[in-house]
């Protein structure tokens, strides 16, 4: 792949990168291009430093409004070729950048934010200069906001692999040089991490090959472009899952033998964030109806991949007619996942019709969670999902013993 790379003052070598991956946003990167410029000169002047966007060539001027973005902190653009999309080849670029510039630590933050402050960039990037190789983030996010992170990769993550990381696809992260080598001579790679997928493969990555982690405080919400969990997020959801899935097969032998969760080293203080990030609307009605008609729709396929038990009681809430009344429980949740990364490792139904399939029970997953939490401030919605987790880790045994049983007539593992 060749890349284009714009490096009008010649840099050949930096100490630290602050990276912004992107793709069409001419009208939001020049504020976390400015802030981060910022924050470099604040908290690290005595490092050399360099600003990295790293583009799917996009056609509404977002090099431009880059490069031409007062800064003190020196530029460089590269991009993908005209027609290579994705954010995971973003990300490629941007290791392979950060191996030839010989850099100690890469900061990433997304291109939308509107709330990163120069501290964001100081706390995503001291750890780096300690002993962390990886730095995920810890903000005050809407309780609907980062619902695939919530009901999906979180709980996975956590339970598979024992490290309690709050935000495993946050987008804003940091990781080290050391790490960024690493990164590009794992072998697992495909199309869905070089779209949506790289942000969960890059921390499963650190956690597995087990490089030091650490979450920071950021001390500021997330504020940026939220989506709304009934709005079509269907690419996003199954390249997301699906790499959670393959994750879950390239490192089966290390997650079975994990039986419980720990926290994980956490840098900074949790102050207390007063602001409150915007409000998200929930479209609860999109959420049941596509529950009612994906559970019609593909019965017979749910009848292969989820066991009768678990089959059965899920059919039970296709009865209830009032969304709003809408619940039914966290280990059902767990199960019904389990069940559904079991039949994409034996790879008997085409995985994407089996990943089409898992969003509507996704959606019904999300309304749970917004019938149980409306009246809950931020801080309760939190620990209702802490419990949720605490239900994943309980029901581990299931997924292990599942995992292990025979598959139309052949024995997986002895």
């Amino acid at each position: 792949m060749e890349v284009i790379v714009e490096n009008p003052q010649k840099i050949k070598e930096t100490d630290i990168i602050v990276g912004i991956p992107s793709y069409k946003e001419a009208d939001s990167i020049a504020f976390p291009t400015d802030v981060a410029s910022r924050g470099l000169l604040q908290f690290f002047p005595n490092k050399k430093s360099v600003l990295i966007n790293v583009d799917n060539n996009s056609p509404d001027g977002t090099k431009d409004i880059f490069m031409n973005t007062p800064t003190k902190v020196p530029k460089i653009y590269i991009s993908t070729p005209k027609g290579i999309k994705g954010k995971g080849n973003n990300f490629k670029n941007l290791f392979r950048a950060a191996v030839e510039l010989n850099a100690k630590a890469i900061v990433v933050v997304d291109a939308d934010l509107k709330s990163i402050t120069p501290q964001w960039i100081r706390y995503l990037g001291e750890p780096l200069m300690g002993r962390f190789d990886y730095v995920t983030p810890i903000y005050v996010r809407h309780k609907y906001d980062g619902t695939i992170t919530n009901h999906i990769a979180y709980p996975l993550l956590r339970t598979l692999f024992g490290l309690r990381v709050r935000q495993p696809i946050g987008g804003d992260f940091g990781f080290s040089g050391k790490l960024a080598r690493a990164f590009l001579s794992e072998k697992l790679w495909n199309d869905k991490i070089s779209n949506f997928g790289i942000d969960i493969w890059m921390t499963t990555i650190a956690i597995a090959r087990h490089f030091n982690v650490c979450q920071a405080f950021l001390g500021t919400p997330k504020v940026h472009n939220p989506k709304d969990p009934a709005a079509d997020l269907t690419n996003m959801f199954i390249q997301v899952v699906s790499t959670i899935f393959d994750l879950m097969i390239e490192f089966e032998y290390l997650w079975m033998e994990l039986s419980e969760s720990r926290p994980s080293s956490i840098y900074g203080f949790g102050l207390g964030v007063d602001e409150k990030p915007p409000e998200i609307d929930v479209n609860t009605e999109a959420l049941f109806q596509s529950f009612l008609k994906g559970i019609e729709k593909n019965s017979k396929l749910c009848e292969d991949i989820i066991p009768l038990p678990e089959n059965t009681e899920m059919l039970k809430y296709t009865k209830i007619e009032n969304k709003d009344q809408f619940y039914y429980s966290s280990s059902l949740w767990a199960r019904i996942l389990f069940n559904f990364a079991i039949a994409y490792r034996n790879n008997e139904i085409d995985r994407t019709k089996l990943l089409q399939a898992l969003i509507p029970f996704y959606h019904s997953r999300v309304l749970t969670y917004v019938n149980k939490t409306k009246h809950m401030e931020t801080r309760e919605a939190e620990e209702y999902l802490e419990n949720i987790n605490r239900v994943f880790e309980a029901e581990k045994y299931y997924l292990i013993q599942k995992w292990h049983e025979k598959a139309n007539g052949r024995v997986l593992f002895k």
